[in-house]
């Protein structure tokens, strides 16, 4: 039997399991494989050639096979303690998994004790054994039980095969694939309570939710509790009321307001970009935000989209705000004819876009329903292609280094519910492939994750304490261009159609800003802080020559404020501090007399007898750099 394993041809003994050609190939921290693309247990034999590839825990398939498998042993540890329970559902979710309990009451002094039987469970080793089910096991094995006979009754009408899991002697109606055995769970920690409705209906029966997250080793749980209470310390939703940047009202509910500084950040954001961008020849275009439905039709964004879309009437014809910003940047495209000498034609735009996001999950910045896209589409011949994707990549990479990103990426292919011929597609994900490939970047596929149009690269960002942000994307797309019926002149004096790459880097500039504040914990850089230099008089007397430097330096392009209360020189430092204002200036006798400068850091850094001349050319420099 000939195996692809892991890229390799191999020859195997037809029946051999997974975790026989694991040992062969003298692997570390399998927790499943898969067959051909479908993740299975390492206990399944291989009977036919196929490709076969290894899930760890640095996949996200192994990730959920992780979790999903943990949540399975807090459902053990939970039975065991309390025997009445009626168990129903436990899935991993982004970071860690859950169980749904019923017929339980818990507080979190409970979770010490949980805890303590999962760490038994663990020590045992148990294997995790799959059986086939029917309706009568199910009945027989969970008699009082009804969320697990109705779940098996809906598989069966599905017909799917009814599988479960044994784990010592607990066992659960599942699908899999699991861990092979309870020994790979070495770091395991429960999280929070809350109460769900079984399969998320209110008018279901409330059950008790139990959050947990695990790791194949303790060293791991440790560093992400770390994470966890350093993100506390960064939460962007404090420190934007604290530095007075933004604010959420239920007058516009999931849509922020920008105060005077947090607009300053913003807007400094864009004019980098902006900066940036017309140094690669881009026009920058604005767009209604209201357009017809006619056009929303045209794009397919009525059928595939309409749920997450806000709808008006005008003069009796439906409308919609744009959730994207494309069409109309096609329509600027079409009010005019072009030729291929013009190709390509680079089309930036700030576009204001609305989203319906449901209430529970709005977060902040993070997850709003009005945000700003710092857009582009740029409209190329397919000649052109790969040269264009490869400037995009190159220009991510530079804005990106700025902040000081590093980034992985993924390219994300056709999802289910898609728009065009699967030929049209794996064109497209090869041109984005090849390009990746000519710039010798590593990435991973996605599969299923692209745009309803096309596929697309996926550029995730990496912020000071480890954690991963999906900002920068690269679509491309064959179809849009067809629809709206968009056509150049080529060399030839015929109509053909341009290709269209649709791009964003800062993704959502209200998010991008969110991760930044706590990228930095608030204490921005100095080219887009807000508060660049505060000045602290020591007393009322010094408040004139004060006020005089003050203004030299707004004269200079500086953000300035001034602190002349009448507080000790240390609390007004510590405050500063507390701000995170960059540079604090202490001016009393010994400044006005000497005319030099006594310049504080945020990081407590004091520096004194500083030139004023040398002060100004060394944060020109600073900000000039972007350091």
């Amino acid at each position: 039997m000939k195996l692809v394993v892991n890229g390799k041809k191999k020859e195997y003994p037809k029946g051999i399991t997974g975790e026989e050609v694991v040992k062969k190939e003298k692997a570390r921290g399998v927790l499943a494989i898969k067959v051909d693309d479908v993740p299975l247990d390492l206990f399944t034999k291989i009977n036919k050639d196929c490709e076969v590839k290894f899930i760890t825990f640095r996949d996200k398939e192994g990730q959920d096979i992780f979790w999903h498998s943990s949540a399975h042993v807090l459902a053990y540890a939970v039975r065991n303690l309390y025997p009445d329970v009626k168990i129903t559902i436990g899935p991993a979710v982004e970071n860690g998994f859950y169980y749904d309990f019923d017929n339980i009451e818990l507080t979190l002094d409970d979770f010490p004790e949980i805890e303590t039987e999962v760490k038994k469970i663990v020590a045992k080793n148990y294997p995790f054994k799959k059986t086939t089910w029917k309706l009568a096991d199910v009945k027989k094995h969970f008699p009082k039980n009804e969320y697990k006979l109705e779940m098996a009754k809906e598989f069966e009408k599905e017909g799917e095969k009814l599988t479960a899991y044994e784990c010592g002697d607990f066992i659960d109606l599942c699908r899999g694939p699991h861990i092979p055995s309870t020994r790979f769970i070495q770091g395991f920690k429960l999280m929070k309570l809350a109460g769900a409705y079984w399969k998320g209906k209110a008018e279901n029966k409330q059950l008790t939710r139990v959050y947990g997250i695990s790791f194949p080793d303790q060293k791991e749980l440790k560093q992400y509790l770390f994470k966890l209470q350093e993100a506390e310390k960064r939460d962007h939703r404090k420190l934007g009321k604290q530095l007075d940047l933004f604010s959420f009202h239920e007058e516009a509910a999931g849509m922020p307001f920008f105060h005077d500084k947090g607009t300053y950040i913003f807007d400094k954001l864009i004019q980098y970009m902006t900066e940036e961008i017309k140094k690669l020849n881009y026009e920058i275009n604005k767009t209604p935000i209201i357009l017809n439905k006619e056009l929303w039709l045209r794009s397919g964004h009525w059928n595939h989209y309409k749920e997450n879309m806000y709808f008006t009437k005008i003069d009796n014809q439906d409308y919609a705000l744009k959730p994207m910003n494309c069409p109309g940047n096609m329509l600027i495209y079409k009010t005019k004819a072009h030729s291929y000498r013009e190709l390509p034609i680079k089309a930036g735009e700030f576009g204001l876009v609305h989203r319906h996001e449901l209430s529970g999950v709005l977060s902040g910045l993070f997850r709003v329903r009005a945000f700003t896209q710092d857009d582009a589409h740029i409209f190329c011949t397919e000649e052109q292609l790969q040269e264009q994707i490869i400037e995009l990549i190159e220009l991510v990479d530079r804005v990106y280094s700025v902040f000081d990103f590093d980034y992985h990426v993924e390219l994300s292919t056709k999802p289910e519910k898609a728009m065009g011929d699967p030929k049209v597609w794996k064109i497209a994900e090869k041109s984005l492939a090849d390009a990746m490939k000519a710039k010798k970047m590593k990435y991973q596929v996605n599969p299923g994750d692209g745009a309803f149009y096309g596929p697309k690269i996926d550029f995730h960002i990496k912020d000071a304490i480890g954690r991963t942000w999906q900002c920068g994307t690269i679509q491309l797309d064959f179809l849009m261009p067809e629809k709206f019926d968009l056509t150049y002149e080529g060399q030839d004096g015929k109509k053909h159609r341009p290709v269209m790459l649709h791009r964003t880097i800062y993704g959502s500039i209200e998010r991008f800003l969110g991760i930044l504040i706590e990228h930095y914990a608030g204490k921005f850089p100095l080219w887009i802080s807000p508060e660049q230099i505060r000045i602290l008089t020591i007393a009322d007397r010094f408040v004139k020559k004060a006020e005089k430097l003050k203004q030299e330096l707004i004269q200079e392009g500086f953000i300035v404020t001034s602190d002349n209360r009448s507080e000790s020189i240390g609390k007004k430092v510590r405050e500063a501090q507390v701000d995170k204002i960059n540079y604090m200036l202490v001016f009393g006798e010994k400044e006005e007399k000497s005319g030099k400068l006594t310049v504080r850091t945020r990081s407590n850094e004091v520096i004194n007898n500083v030139n004023l001349n040398k002060f100004v050319k060394d944060l020109k420099e600073e900000i000039e750099l972007k350091k």
